[in-house]
């Protein structure tokens, strides 16, 4: 039984080193954390004046928000986003090393 246990955590192992290191799955990652990236961006808040404040102000506000969502989020966007899909690929990497696991121990039993 322990050799089993041990034999499907290497497994797990072996296949979530291939999910981080293998180039295949990082350009698909790649390009699935680019497209959620590019949704989210294109979905960012814009500023509405209810009360028209002066030009200049309002010209300057403007300029920092578009400043803020063209050259600062986007890296930390994708970056966020690509270690969250990462996450989630070892969590169903995991789901599917526990359902092994519990298969395995309702075998043992009979």
């Amino acid at each position: 039984m322990k050799q089993k246990f041990a034999d499907a955590i290497r497994a797990y192992r072996k296949d979530v080193f291939r999910v981080e290191h293998d180039p295949a799955e990082l350009k698909s990652l790649t390009e699935e954390a680019l497209e959620v990236s590019k949704e989210a961006l294109d979905n960012s808040y814009h500023y509405h004046f209810h009360k028209l404040p002066d030009a200049n102000r309002a010209e300057i506000i403007n300029m920092i928000n578009n400043y803020a969502v063209e050259a600062l989020l986007p890296p930390v966007v994708e970056k966020l986003v690509k270690r969250q899909l990462l996450m989630e690929r070892r969590l169903d990497l995991l789901v599917h090393l526990l359902e092994e696991a519990l298969d395995r121990i309702g075998d043992g039993d009979q």
